[in-house]
């Protein structure tokens, strides 16, 4: 049996290497980039006009000239006005070019203006106020964006405003998640008292949308030809394949014996956990890598948060966040010696301290629960007390949903 520690260490050692591709910018959000942005030009590529105004030269200023005749209105995207003298001021708008012939701009707050010019109330202007100076932000050829990082809006904007029409980025891996038994039917059927719905494909299949993968998902019963048949297909066809279900030590669990004939060999099976101790691991002769969660509905959502996504993050080349923590909010008893992901909610408190109370249930299978949770927090097995007030890790399950 493997620790945590050792089961994430062997899975991003089979991180994939899937190549790149081509996308308009477009359809750019939410994927990886692959290549480095630079600034085709300076940011910004001229001397730009910061607030709404009047532009002077800042030499009328300081031999104490506080009225202007007014010769021209410039808006952003008009070619620039020039004054000629001292005296003279163009009503200027956010966003313009700064003309070369002043210096310094005081905004309408500043001063008394009319069509035919201007009177400056204030007496502090200092030279060269109110301007965003060409190049400030970044040169032309600075690098805006890395390899690694996700296309956010934020860094969208800076493709754009660039020029990138066609981004490089990584290419996703095709991910099939199958789902295993015949206690299990359709969401849309009525279950017999004996039955229940499927939902751990839906549901991994949702965590995966919402972390930029379109999976496809599979059910098949507790089969050993049918398995084989289906599974065959698949390791043909995907990158990665997430079953849930049928990896225990129950009779019809017969997903590592029809795995082995597939030539899928096990790397690991078990991990010193709880939920999800079952865990099996695995990888075929052409590469395809077998994440077996156990059918539990807690531990199937759970190793896809620890385990499968840091291997999509390490496969996608992403840039790793540090590890989150919160402060434990109350006394827990844990005995067996596992790693045990305890379903917390967090919130704030006015120290600014992330604190993960602990989310009540019916033990590992209430899956009831997640819907509450925010993150399990993985509690290490060499200890079985926990006092309120330890800090440990925690694996976000939802996003910006901090209970107050």
């Amino acid at each position: 049996m493997r620790t945590v520690e050792e089961a994430e260490r062997i899975i991003l050692e089979n991180k994939a290497d899937l190549g790149n591709e081509i996308v308009l910018f477009t359809e750019a959000t939410g994927r990886v980039l692959a290549e480095n942005i630079k600034a085709d030009r300076d940011m910004p590529p001229f001397n730009r006009v910061a607030m709404d105004g009047i532009a002077v030269k800042y030499e009328a200023i300081e031999k104490g000239n506080t009225v202007f005749r007014k010769i021209a209105v410039q808006a952003a995207g008009d070619a620039p006005a020039e004054i000629k003298a001292l005296d003279e001021c163009i009503e200027i708008m956010t966003g313009a070019m700064l003309p070369e012939s002043v210096d310094t701009v005081i905004p309408y707050e500043q001063i008394d203006l009319n069509e035919e010019g201007a009177v400056v109330l204030s007496s502090i202007v200092a030279k060269g106020q109110n301007i965003h100076t060409q190049g400030r932000d970044r040169k032309q050829g600075d690098i805006l964006a890395v390899p690694g990082q996700v296309i956010t809006p934020a860094v969208l904007s800076l493709i754009t405003s660039v020029g990138e029409e066609e981004i490089r980025v990584k290419k996703l891996p095709r991910v099939v998640v199958v789902s295993t038994g015949d206690e299990v039917i359709d969401v849309r059927e009525t279950p017999k008292p004996h039955q229940i719905r499927r939902s751990n494909n839906y549901t991994v299949q949702s965590i995966l949308k919402d972390n930029g993968i379109h999976a496809d998902i599979l059910h098949l019963p507790d089969e050993a030809d049918i398995m084989e048949r289906q599974l065959a297909h698949c390791l043909q066809y995907y990158d990665a394949i997430i079953l849930t279900g049928g990896v225990s030590a129950g009779k019809f669990d017969l997903l590592p014996e029809v795995l082995e004939r597939l030539f899928v060999k096990q790397i690991f099976h078990k991990v010193a956990q709880r939920p999800g101790k079952p865990f099996w691991f695995g990888k075929h002769e052409n590469g395809v890598l077998v994440f077996a969660f156990p059918g539990n509905p807690v531990a199937a959502f759970m190793c896809t948060h620890r385990y499968f996504l840091p291997w999509l993050r390490a496969t996608l080349g992403m840039i790793e966040k540090p590890a989150m923590y919160a402060v434990l909010d109350n006394d827990v008893t844990f005995k067996p010696e596992l790693v045990y992901f305890m379903q917390v909610k967090l919130l704030m408190n006015n120290k600014a301290q992330l604190i993960a109370e602990p989310v009540t249930g019916n033990g590992s299978g209430d899956f009831a629960n997640l819907a509450d949770a925010d993150a399990f927090m993985e509690l290490p097995a060499d200890k079985s007390e926990f006092k309120k007030g330890e800090v440990y890790r925690i694996i976000m399950i939802h996003r910006f949903r901090f209970h107050r």
